[in-house]
């Protein structure tokens, strides 16, 4: 069975966020594609099979099967059309429980339509600022997600989580935000209850993130984004409608081989 492991929103090695990606002809047991994600050991492995001429996609960290993943979901598009030779320009992937998300290139970008989230203004759980370390200026609660908006990049960076804290919370994962130096805004994620402690950099929260900065710089389009972890990516973001529209760039790290049976 191939398997390709992707930098995604980067064009560099070592950069981005990694993700395997599995092409499939029929669906594998669940447990398997489950004991896959773990062996990989990445944030996420997306697995695919053939919908006509689209594809349905579901994506697994080491530990669960996710409702959302951006990084993989781009991970999944670079390999159809750069590994597997994938001819139209828009390719529709039809998932569990997000919809038919659509990915289309744009010579060296890929440009991703997701459901944007619905946020709301919600009391700072007991745990969270001692779990962080630090005061927001606002929080928000989306469907899947706490969003802390903090005053400058530099309190970003300084977060050292308590990753045992954060499992605690009510909510797949955590993201921070601010305002950028170099970009419109910048972000961490934390996800340890799904498995990942810090995600290198993640689409799906910026389909949180996108609404809340868009409103608040009254900017629609092209706004850039930076996600500062360790390996650090960029994304450019739009909202139109009820959709975010996230564009990122990716590159192989490698093609191999799945030897289960």
């Amino acid at each position: 069975m191939k398997m390709y492991q992707i930098d995604a929103f980067t064009d560099q090695l070592f950069k981005g966020n990694p993700a395997g990606v599995c092409p499939l002809e029929q669906w594998l047991p669940d447990e398997v594609m489950q004991h896959i994600a773990a062996e990989n050991n990445l944030a996420e492995t997306a697995f695919f099979i053939p919908k006509g001429t689209d594809f349905e996609l579901r994506w697994f960290t080491p530990t669960t099967e996710v409702e959302l993943c951006g990084h993989a979901t781009l991970a999944s598009a670079h390999v159809l059309f750069r590994e597997m030779g994938y001819e139209r320009d828009t390719i529709h992937f039809h998932t569990r429980f997000s919809g038919t998300l659509t990915v289309t290139r744009d010579r060296d970008l890929y440009i991703m339509d997701f459901p944007a989230d619905e946020l709301e203004e919600t009391d700072i759980p007991a745990s969270l600022i001692p779990a962080l370390g630090a005061i927001p200026e606002d929080l928000y609660k989306g469907k899947t997600d706490y969003l802390l908006i903090f005053e400058t990049q530099e309190e970003i960076e300084r977060i050292n989580p308590d990753f045992n804290a954060i499992r605690q919370l009510d909510a797949r994962g955590v993201i921070v935000s601010a305002p950028g130096k170099e970009t419109d805004f910048v972000s961490r994620f934390f996800a340890p209850r799904v498995g990942v402690d810090e995600d290198p950099v993640t689409g799906s929260a910026h389909t949180s993130l996108t609404p809340y900065w868009a409103k608040r710089l009254n900017q629609n389009t092209d706004l850039m984004a930076r996600q500062l972890s360790s390996r650090q990516g960029d994304l450019w973001c739009s909202i139109k409608e009820d959709r975010v529209i996230i564009k990122g760039k990716a590159v192989t790290y490698l093609a191999g081989e799945i030897r289960w049976m």
